[in-house]
């Protein structure tokens, strides 16, 4: 079997295992988070923090909950880590360095997973296990419930009311999270990846000095990692390392996880808004883009030129040979579309037009189909602004979901869209020209510029994956990151928010002949182009200074 029909196959397989997990877990979740019922651990759990759980939130309300938790989990993340050098199971592992402290903690809670240390050379088991696993789950449910608020403000009506932060942060961890990643975890166990909290062994020489490995419970943490595309990894090479990713099954199931509560969320939103068909065209539009990434990433890791290329079968540098290219590019362009960050391989390896199709995909937003909660809320602001530009063309009043988006509406989702870009730009216009940060990069010219940006679009995006030529541990790098992580996670929480208690005010507006069908592949069409347009214009001109030069230069 040839590497291009390989990579075709699971391609395939991975569509149809999306597709039988996408009605089940989609309606499910609507219905955890339409229930009124709370079980007995979950009332302990508000209990012990003083919430009320049914008790309704007002968006300022709702934001003050996310915002206060996640401070919370920011201060206590960081002051584990500084506390590192005293805990039972730390390996012997010192205290985290300040700068590099507040950025793993900014990172984690941020649902980033940015790493500029070696997991296994810096983390002992007390921090891997209660306090990045703890992250990885509470803040894949954080984003998770404020894509619930927004749905809530297009299926509600005449009310500013949009659930309890509390409630939902609760049940989405323990009612979906949390048991995915129990049959997750044995799944990877079953296949290799190892779950133990042994010490440091030396397995042998090698050049010349001893080759020492650790071992932790990293099956159990490498599966959330994906469910909740997190992406932090627990050793260095991330999903390369065998003991994280042990055989090409576990390679697709674990893309598998990174897909399926992106994916299934548009179920989810078309069952809570009374309308299934408008969750399938969510879908159809995130579908469209994840195939087309996918297929121009395999085209130009195997159309390589030259001799060493052709003998490969592709561009295998930096691949694992255990994936080979097909597995790599699915996974890639996966890890990239969401807010995951895993990586099976080096990305600063891909060829530059690979490197660009990466940038890009964070660039969208990862919305095709995006981060867990943040991908459904980032697709559904793109719809809106969809939706806008259609009512601009016809002279008409634009709607969405019985929703009318006037001048308030679409101040909050440009306001969204505007965020990162501009956190993006700033930031890597900032290091290229001061003369400090300049030094961490390995490579100079186009390829130099494309890891610095890819590292700003990283973590503004909450991706976590790195073009890992860059040295990012310094203190400028830590210090950036850092800031770019938090204010592109939240700052853009706050406006999706607002316009959820906006919408959630309105009365709905009666559909009308002259009333554009947002459920018909027409506006499929016209969602897919809005997003490619305003991508385009506002990042063309740093692509082209960097992955598209070097692609074409090559």
């Amino acid at each position: 079997m040839s590497p291009v029909t390989a990579g075709v196959l699971q391609l395939l397989a991975l569509i149809a295992a999306l597709a039988l997990a996408h009605r089940p877990l989609g309606d499910y979740m609507a219905r955890v988070y339409s229930s009124e019922k709370h079980y007995r651990p979950e009332k302990w759990i508000y209990k012990a923090i003083g919430a009320n759980p049914t008790a309704e939130m007002r968006w300022p309300g709702y934001l003050r909950g996310v915002l206060a938790f996640s401070a919370v989990s920011v201060l206590f993340l960081y002051a584990l880590q500084r506390a590192q050098g005293i805990l039972p199971g730390s390996l012997g592992f010192s205290a985290i360095d300040p700068d590099q402290a507040f950025n793993t903690a900014a990172s984690f809670v941020a649902n980033t997973n940015w790493q500029s240390y070696a997991g296994e050379q810096a983390m002992g088991h007390v921090v891997q296990t209660g306090g990045l696993a703890v992250q990885n789950f509470v803040s894949a449910a954080v984003g998770m419930a404020v894509a619930v608020a927004l749905v809530r403000g297009f299926a509600r009506s005449r009310t500013g009311e949009l659930g309890n932060f509390w409630a939902d942060l609760v049940r989405g961890v323990f009612r979906i999270l949390l048991p995915i990643s129990v049959i997750g975890a044995l799944i990877l166990v079953a296949c290799g990846a190892i779950q133990n909290f042994s010490g440091i062994h030396e397995v042998g020489q090698f050049m010349g000095g001893s080759q020492q490995w650790n071992g932790g419970a990293v099956a159990s943490q490498e599966v959330i990692k994906e469910l909740g595309t997190n992406g932090g990894g627990y050793f260095n090479a991330n999903s390369a390392h065998p003991f994280e990713n042990p055989t090409p099954f576990s390679n697709l199931f674990e893309i598998f996880l990174i897909l399926v509560i992106p994916s299934a969320l548009t179920r989810t939103f078309g069952r809570m808004v009374g309308s299934i068909r408008q969750g399938y065209a969510i879908l159809a539009t995130m579908a469209t883009i994840w195939v087309v990434f996918v297929g121009l990433m395999m085209w130009t890791e195997f159309a390589g030129n030259g001799p060493a290329l052709e003998a490969a079968g592709g561009a295998m540098e930096g691949k694992e040979t255990r994936f080979g290219i097909g597995a790599s590019a699915i996974f890639s362009v996966s890890t990239t579309l969401t807010s995951t960050g895993a990586v099976n391989s080096f990305h600063s390896s891909f060829t530059g037009l690979g490197g660009g199709i990466q940038l890009l995909g964070m660039q969208l937003g990862e919305i095709a189909p995006g981060g867990v909660g943040s991908g459904l809320y980032g697709m559904l602001i793109m719809a809106i602004i969809a939706v806008f530009i259609a009512g601009l063309m016809v002279g008409r009043t634009p709607e969405y979901l019985g929703k009318k988006i006037g001048t308030r509406e679409i101040k909050f989702a440009a306001c969204y869209i505007l965020i990162t870009p501009a956190l993006v730009l700033c930031f890597t216009a900032a290091a290229m020209a001061l003369p400090t940060p300049g030094n961490s990069m390995a490579n100079s010219g186009a390829h130099g510029f494309s890891e610095i940006l890819y590292a700003y679009t990283s973590g503004a995006n909450n991706n976590g994956s790195a073009f890992a030529g860059l040295n990012a541990d310094t203190q400028w790098f830590n210090s950036t990151i850092g800031i770019a992580m938090l204010l592109g996670r939240f700052l853009p929480m706050a406006f999706v928010l607002a316009l959820a208690g906006s919408l959630a005010e309105q009365k709905p507006v009666p559909e009308t002949a002259g009333t554009l069908r947002t459920d018909k592949p027409l506006y499929t069409g016209l969602l897919v182009g809005t997003i490619l347009i305003i991508t385009g214009l506002t990042y063309f001109p740093a692509l082209a200074l960097g992955p598209l030069a070097e692609g074409l230069a090559s």
